[in-house]
């Protein structure tokens, strides 16, 4: 019972990510795009630039924000992730890409708040 309720938040969490990012321009191309490496959750188009998002949620209380709790070998993961989403789409090999997270903080139906780091893997 506790797996379906984790699962339907962070399935409500990814929504609340691509309504936001629609909201702000970017265009769908794919979610939940899965291959021997990884998991990507949004793949967008952001005037010609294909962006790789990572969803995080936390609850309240949490120790981290969701944002930051994308580690180096989560990121080796989506990188490996994303080069075979291009292999495997070359109409989409010429675009200029980018890795971005989008934090959702909060607890259950209750007020969320949604931090989108553009270019997060970048210092």
């Amino acid at each position: 019972m506790v797996r379906r309720d984790t699962r339907a938040v962070g399935v409500a969490a990814e929504q609340l990510a691509y309504d936001y990012l629609q909201g702000r321009g970017l265009k769908p191309v794919e979610r939940n795009y899965r291959c021997r490496h990884g998991e990507i959750d949004l793949v967008m188009l952001d005037d010609g630039c294909l962006v790789f998002v990572e969803v995080r949620y936390r609850s309240r209380g949490a120790v981290a924000r969701a944002a930051v709790t994308v580690d180096r070998q989560k990121q080796t993961r989506l990188i490996r992730t994303a080069e075979m989403f291009l292999a495997t789409r070359p109409r989409y090999s010429s675009c200029a890409a980018r890795f971005d997270v989008i934090g959702v903080d909060g607890r259950g139906t209750g007020r969320r708040t949604v931090e989108w780091i553009r270019d997060a893997f970048n210092p």
